[in-house]
Order: structure tokens, then sequence, then C-alpha cells
């Protein structure tokens, strides 16, 4: 570490700053400030003390609480001698008065409150506290998730009386982010007295369609930018708003359970927005005579949005098979995309004669969702840096080739679930080809949980078998154990072995005797009854 330091030392200022920017902010001021007057000059550069996070992150991406060591330190040392730099403060439940208390910030106008149980919140945004004065004279701009732990009761008003609160403290709030864990209560229907004059940005999940209109029917008669997470789009209890919505620029409608009410209720929202110039839906759409397809997009929105310039979505329809003459294919689906401006859009159109019903998913490209749904044999591939929930569904075989194309689309995939009950066709000659040489198997270096229960054995096997595919880390197999037992002959099939230690956890029935052959089988695998 000496050596380390003195070569850092010699660097001139210039190349320092660039090593240090590709650093964390809290390890460079933690480890550097106060080691010379030159290091102290170099980190009060805004980079490392505009915006501090001052939270551990966990490997699910949740906020956890520094080290008590590390965050004495910031307390007593660290912020007191840059507070008037700070401009943005994340903090978690445990650590949130200590690190707000500890110095004044005379420049803080944006703060990220994160893991507050409900109950914390609705104390220190109610009663007056010592935080009062800061949410109340400072803050501009806030996200916050709040967290319930527990049952939850349905006539719960706490997250609309949290919400409201909010806006009556932060009083010159113009950015707000809000994640609840219990955002199926709806926010709206339980309070009227909701409402901000002067609110710009709002990320929001909400239950229900309801509160949707609710929310723009002129409480927030400021708002430019509005980004929807909604559970459910059906029909609402309350007559639709047709006011329109001049302020607004910029709208986002995020839902992934199905919606019977795309026609009847998106479009004429959308309508409303007369002077929207960014729209993003992503949206599961079932429909009764025609998927959504670029004709659609035209007629419903772009040639009734003047001012929209930039257009993202991602809609997966579905239609039931009611013996219609003519069907939509892929080909069709694309050209209706010929003029469409400033967008590379994918389709790619499915029917499942088995199931009766087909799908058509558009996107415009690159693909920025999480989640990558119902994936079927006529793919087209990419990549998608930004999935990682991934599903797959046909009512055709999954070959060995067509895995390979999904490790590779979906590099950072997570979470994989497979709906398809048909054997693969090639498994035979594949097998006597695997067995007489090495070939590289998959890898799916992030995959952590991996849902089987409606696949077919064969593709059971295709990720058990270490000749087909590589488990890095520990996974979390949802899979029958009667499947199990076949596919490894009764726990005793060498070329299982290896994949099946790696398992994290297996359920069994609950009145079934575990074997010491079963154990002996899955050394490191948690064995639970259900």
């Amino acid at each position: 570490m000496e050596g380390s330091l003195l070569t850092l030392i010699d660097l001139p200022d210039e190349v320092l700053l660039l090593i240090l920017k590709n650093l964390d902010n809290i390890e460079v001021l933690y480890l550097f400030i106060d080691l010379n007057k030159r290091f102290n000059k170099l980190l009060h550069d805004s980079i490392f003390t505009n915006h501090l996070t001052m939270t551990g992150c966990s490997f699910n991406g949740s906020f956890d609480r520094l080290d008590n060591q590390i965050l004495d330190r910031f307390c007593s040392q660290i912020l007191p001698s840059i507070h008037h730099n700070i401009k943005w403060l994340d903090v978690e439940c445990s650590s949130m008065e200590d690190v707000l208390l500890c110095t004044s910030y005379p420049y803080l106008c944006g703060l990220g409150l994160h893991n507050i149980d409900k109950h914390i919140a609705l104390r220190i945004f109610t009663e007056e506290t010592p935080l009062t004065h800061i949410f109340q004279d400072k803050i501009s701009s806030l996200v916050i998730d709040v967290v319930q732990y527990g049952s939850f009761r349905m006539n719960d008003t706490s997250n609309s009386n949290i919400f409201a609160n909010i806006l009556t403290l932060f009083s010159k709030l113009k950015y707000f982010d809000y994640r609840s864990s219990f955002w199926y209560q709806s926010l709206f229907e339980m309070s009227t007295t909701i409402s901000s004059s002067i609110l710009l940005e709002l990320h929001i999940k909400l239950d229900k369609f309801t509160d949707c209109l609710y929310l723009l029917d002129g409480r927030f008669d400021s708002l430019e930018k509005v980004f929807l997470d909604i559970y459910q789009i059906s029909t609402p209890e309350i007559v639709i708003n047709n006011k329109k919505l001049p302020k607004l620029k910029a709208f986002s409608l995020y839902s992934d359970q199905p919606t019977f009410q795309y026609n009847e209720l998106i479009v004429p929202l959308l309508h409303r927005m007369v002077n929207l110039e960014q729209l993003d839906l992503h949206l599961v759409v079932h429909c009764e005579k025609r998927f959504v397809d670029g004709y659609n997009l035209k007629y419903n929105i772009i040639n009734r949005l003047f001012q929209l310039n930039k257009f993202l979505f991602n809609i997966r329809s579905c239609l039931y098979l009611n013996d219609q003459i003519c069907l939509l294919s892929n080909e069709d689906c694309q050209h209706s995309f010929n003029d469409f401006k400033n967008n590379k859009i994918i389709s790619c159109v499915d029917y499942f004669q088995v199931f009766k019903h087909g799908q058509c998913h558009i996107y415009s490209y690159p693909y920025r969702a999480k989640t990558y749904e119902y994936i079927t044999n006529n793919f087209p591939g990419g990549l998608f840096q930004y999935v990682r929930e991934v599903s797959l569904y046909d009512d055709r075989p999954f070959e060995h080739e067509f895995f390979v194309k999904i490790a590779k689309s979906f590099p950072f995939m997570e979470q994989l679930t497979i709906y398809n009950r048909k054997p693969q066709k090639n498994k035979s000659y594949e097998q006597s080809k695997y067995d007489n040489q090495h070939l590289s198997p998959i890898q799916y270096p992030y995959l952590s949980v991996l849902e089987l229960l409606s696949a077919h054995d064969d593709y059971v096997e295709q990720f058990l078998l270490d000749i087909k595919t590589s488990i890095i880390r520990t996974v979390n197999v949802q899979v029958l154990l009667s499947t199990l037992d076949r596919i490894t002959q009764s726990f005793t099939r060498d070329a299982t072995r290896i994949n099946c230690g790696k398992l994290f956890s297996i359920y069994v029935p609950r009145d079934m005797s575990i074997s010491t052959q079963l154990k002996d089988y899955f050394p490191h695998t948690k064995i639970c009854t259900i």
C-alpha cells in the first residue's frame, strides 16, 4: 500500500484526478482526505463531494448500512469538513439521523432516503423532529423507498398518508421519486388532500388505473414529466376526465400485467397530452381482432400528438385465434414501421396452434427494460444489456443452439423461466456427439434463479448436464423432485452430479423421507419440504 501511495503522489494532478474519478467517491474520501494538503485540495473537487451515497449496496441492489467505522469517521470528521460542497445525499434508515444531523448542509437540495420503515416514515413526516427543518427549507429533489415488514391490512391508509405528508412537509419539492413496497394500496381513493402546485416531475408505482386518473385530474397542475408503473389497467371506478394536460412534456407508462382496455383507457389518456414531446410505453395488451403494430401506433398516437419527437415502446399484444382468415405475418408487422423516424424497431410475431392464440412483440431498440418475457424460437437475437429476467415460451422445442443464442443475447441474465412441454428433437444426436468429444458448455455467469416447473425433462437435463451448461454460481432451481429423480437416474448419474452440487435449494413433499443417497447427491443444497 505504501508503494502504491508513493506512485500516486508522484503523478500529475490531471492524471491523479482521472484515476480517483473512476473509484467510489466514499472510498476515495475515506482513504485520502487529510492525507496531505495536495490530496485535500483535489478531493474538494465537486465530483467527490457534491453527491454522496452514504450506504452500502448488497448483491440484490438493496441499500445497507455503511460499516460502523467508516460511518463514524464520516460523521465526526469528513462530512463537517466538506458540508458546504454537498448538494445530494443518499442515506438508509438506520444511519439517517446520524448523517443528516452531524453537521449543517447549506446547499443540500437533493435527498435519497432508502429502506425507510413505514412507521418511521409516518413519524418523521408527520411529527416535529430535528429533521423537519432540513426537509422543509432545503430539499427540492427527493427519492424515497418506504418498506413494510409483515402483513398488511386492506384498508390501511399508510401509503396515502405518507405520500400526502411528504408533499406538505417538503414545501419546495419539484422532483419526487416515491418507491413504496405497499403500492398495492390505493393512493388517492382514501385521500382527497393529496396535491401539489409546484411539483414538476413524479416517478411512482400505482395499484390501479383509477389512481392514474386521480393523479392527472388537475391536483398536480404543474407536472411536466410523469413516470408511472401501474399494476392493473382495467375499467376505473370513476368517470374518465377529458381535461387536456397542456403542461405535460414527458410521460412513461409501465405495466407488465395484461390489459383488455388499451383502446378504451390508454389511448384516450394519451390524447389529453396535447403537447407531449417524449413517450415511453411498456404494455401487455389483449386484443380482439388485430395486434398492436406500427399502423396502430401511427393512427392512435403519433398522428394525434403533434409535438412528439421521442417515442420508445415495448408492447406485447396477444390475440385469441377464432378462425381468422388473414393473420398478420412478421414481415407485414415489420413493414408497418417503415416510415418511423429515429428508431430501430424490432417485431416478432408468433402463432401457437396448440393453444389457439398468437402474440406480437414490438419494441424500439436498444431495449431498456429489465425483463424480456415469452421468448420463442423466432427470437431474432441481439444484445440486451439491461435485461435481468427472461422467460421462454413455445409449443415447438427449444434446441441447444437456441440456448446458445439466449446466453449471448442476455449476458447479465439473473432469472430464467421456461414454459415448454415439447421434447427436444436433436437430443439423441447431441448426446452421442457430446459424449465422444469435448465441447464448451454454455455459461450463464449471473444466473441465480432457474424456474423449470413447467418445462419438459429435456430442458432440466439441458441445465444439469455439465457438458451442456456450466453453472458458475449457486442457483435456486425450482423443479419437481420426480423430474430430478428421472434426470439423475435416481441420484446416481455422474454427468449431472457437478451441476446438482451447485443448486442452492430444492423442494420435496413433506411426507417424503429424505434418503442418505439424496443428501449425498446434493451436498451443498438446502432441501426444503412443502
